[in-house]
């Protein structure tokens, strides 16, 4: 798609004028902008911001949760030919001094008080911060700050001066082109400082066009917008994929309210990464278990069907008149009203990316009739690198190259990408650039993988994790921790594990329960607990886990490649790893290294035989304060199992 996000949003007012382009949900009211309405504040926002000041090849930084007043603001932005940063909102404020340094921002557009005391609280770490606007003035009006102002404030100048100057936010949008800069977004710098990946006009929408077409994605869809738009998964499908299709985008009122809104909505195109679907399915399993008996019994009558017949009428698969017939009464007494509970029972395409799904979860939300499918990419490739075709679906891979992609291997099985979504460079960062751009177009993704005989890809692991071991009966085995702690991270009682192996002898794990699992279990056999730290710690639930981790072993010991890589230890941690304590990403991703260093006298206890550790450990509350968290952790010995020979 040969052209610029504004002139996108410029067709659809003129096409469609009146049609919904945004709702956002406030006071529990629905309210709609139309795209007349959109180009309208669009073009007041932009008019605001020239008079403020910003110029053509600028970074402004956004910070928020999914607001029109924000993705109007970023499309001001652009008009100006200047380039939007999306920030995590959950970030603290530290997190945001490299970005905004970095990118030599002037510019701050916030959501409400919050991030605009976190930029306050910066200021004097980036004194270039001229202007911090905000979009919901709430608790803001004593605050008298130098370049403090509302939105609004800034769209009403805006409008005065577009009124005086007609033809000024045309010409402005008639400067750009589509290989110009649209975009940055900062990796979640899992090793170092975060890295600005530039992105244009052209490689955004491109995928974006391509994904839409793969999906027959039309002006008619329904999207839910509830992820941070700073990670670019909901970048795409909210805002590259909203100009390019012209569906309507929906933003809930607060994080609280998601659920509410997912089943008032009823999306039809849907994106979550694994842990919101096993958060979903363990919410539905909970409710079900406190359930009385008839309805338990319908329900795993019900789904013992599903599991066995579900995934093949999805695929197109021939199935028998009895189980076609059992199916459709399913769907009438428990997958219909479980969608519709869901708020799924309109989704004609979900997606999951970002993680590895596990091949059960995957198949429940396939089983009752959900189009659940898996995709491939990062922020570097503008998302769509590979999408999985309808009636092509398996757990174990993410899908086949789309239009316009290249994939090979490297001699180190790292999978390279060539493609029209690659990014342009990494801002200000010539030597990371030349480490993953190489001199013929290929894009290095640093993740290991293999396509398979069918022409699907499939991940192992990130290439820089995959170890061996060294020393005992394993030695020189294949080590891939990430695809061990997935395997562990598909038992819905397992929220997050952590493995270690690499240059070890053996595999060892530490493992955070799911509170509202394990709780809900223990609550239902009548065992009491004081809260995450005594739970996890309970012979029983030690039990619980050490059952999981043992089915892993098994699974594992008939994978040729990876049998040494069964978990010999573990301990359940006594905190939740969080991204505030730097134990995880702000896209929740497991920090091992950090997290080796952190706990290293629970690393060594694994290692050195002992049976239980103490350990101290400060932590910081969602307030701001900091505590102390101690315990003594348990060290269990799991089963392993004998490598299962590949039959001849």
């Amino acid at each position: 798609m040969r052209t610029t996000f504004p002139r996108l949003l410029i067709q659809h007012a003129s096409a469609r004028p009146d049609a919904p382009a945004m709702r956002e949900k406030e006071y529990g009211i629905w309210q709609t902008t139309t795209w007349r309405q959109m180009l309208e504040r669009v073009r007041h926002i932009a008019g605001g911001l020239h008079q403020l000041g910003l110029r053509r090849g600028e970074h402004l930084v956004v910070i928020g949760a999914n607001r029109p007043s924000l993705y109007a603001t970023m499309l001001a932005t652009q008009a100006l030919g200047a380039i939007p940063v999306p920030l995590y909102q959950d970030a603290v404020a530290a997190e945001c001094v490299f970005p905004i340094n970095n990118a030599d921002v002037r510019f701050a557009v916030v959501e409400d008080q919050e991030q605009v005391d976190k930029m306050l609280e910066i200021r004097p770490q980036c004194p270039q911060l001229e202007h911090i606007l905000f979009d919901d003035p709430r608790g803001l009006r004593n605050y008298d700050e130098p370049g403090l102002a509302g939105l609004k404030e800034v769209e009403a100048a805006g409008a005065v001066f577009c009124q005086e100057h007609p033809d000024f936010f045309q010409e402005e949008v008639d400067k750009a082109n589509p290989d110009d800069v649209a975009a940055m977004f900062f990796t979640s710098g899992t090793t170092g400082n975060p890295k600005g990946v530039v992105h244009t006009h052209y490689t955004l929408l491109n995928r974006a066009e391509v994904g839409a077409k793969f999906d027959k994605l039309t002006e008619r869809e329904e999207v839910l917008a509830y992820l941070p738009p700073a990670w670019i998964g909901q970048n795409i499908f909210s805002y590259a994929q909203w100009l390019a299709c012209g569906y309507v985008v929906n933003c809930p009122e607060s994080s609280s309210t998601v659920m509410i809104d997912l089943k008032e909505i009823g999306p039809t195109y849907y994106f979550a990464p694994p842990r919101v679907f096993e958060g979903l399915l363990t919410s539905v399993m909970i409710r079900m278990e406190d359930a009385g008996a008839l309805k338990r019994k319908m329900f795993h009558t019900f789904m013992e069907v599903a599991r066995r017949v579900g995934p093949q009428l999805m695929d197109g698969k021939p199935v028998g008149l009895l189980d076609r017939l059992l199916y459709a009464l399913g769907d009438v007494l428990v997958y219909g009203p479980l969608r519709n509970t869901l708020g799924f029972s309109r989704v004609r395409v979900a997606y999951t990316a970002g993680e590895a799904i596990g091949p059960d979860l995957f198949t429940f939300y396939r089983s009752i009739g959900i189009n659940l499918k898996q995709l491939y990419g990062s922020t570097e490739t503008a998302v769509f690198v590979c999408l999985q075709p309808d009636h092509e679906v398996r757990a174990d891979t993410v899908g086949v190259p789309c239009e316009g992609v290249e994939i090979k291997l490297s001699d180190a099985g790292e999978i390279l990408v060539r493609s029209p979504g690659l990014l342009k460079e990494y801002y200000k960062n010539p030597k990371a650039t030349a480490e993953v751009l190489d001199a013929d177009g290929w894009y290095h993704t640093s993740d290991a993988g293999f396509i398979d005989a069918s022409g699907h890809l499939k991940i192992i692991d990130r290439v820089k994790d995959v170890g061996r071991l060294k020393g005992g009966p394993n030695d020189g085995a294949m080590f891939a921790p990430k695809y061990v702690e997935n395997k562990l991270k598909f038992f819905s009682y397992i929220k997050e594990a952590v493995a270690f192996g690499d240059g070890r002898d053996k595999v060892c794990a530490m493992i955070n329960i799911d509170f509202d699992a394990v709780g809900n279990w223990a609550e239902r056999r009548g065992l009491p607990y004081a809260g995450y730290t005594d739970l996890a710690g309970k012979p029983e639930v030690y039990a619980l886990i050490q059952e999981c981790v043992e089915k892993v072993n098994a699974d594992l010991s008939r994978d040729q490649m990876l049998s040494g890589s069964q978990i010999h230890r573990f301990l359940i941690l006594h905190k939740e790893l969080d991204a505030d304590d730097g134990e995880l990403t702000r896209t929740n991703k497991v920090r091992r290294g950090f997290i080796g260093e952190k706990y290293a006298v629970l690393v060594d206890a694994l290692y050195g035989g002992k049976t239980e550790q103490y350990i101290e450990t400060q932590v910081k509350f969602e307030d701001g304060r900091t505590g102390q968290i101690s315990a003594t952790l348990r060290i269990v010995d799991a089963k392993t199992f004998a490598p299962v020979k590949a039959a001849a």
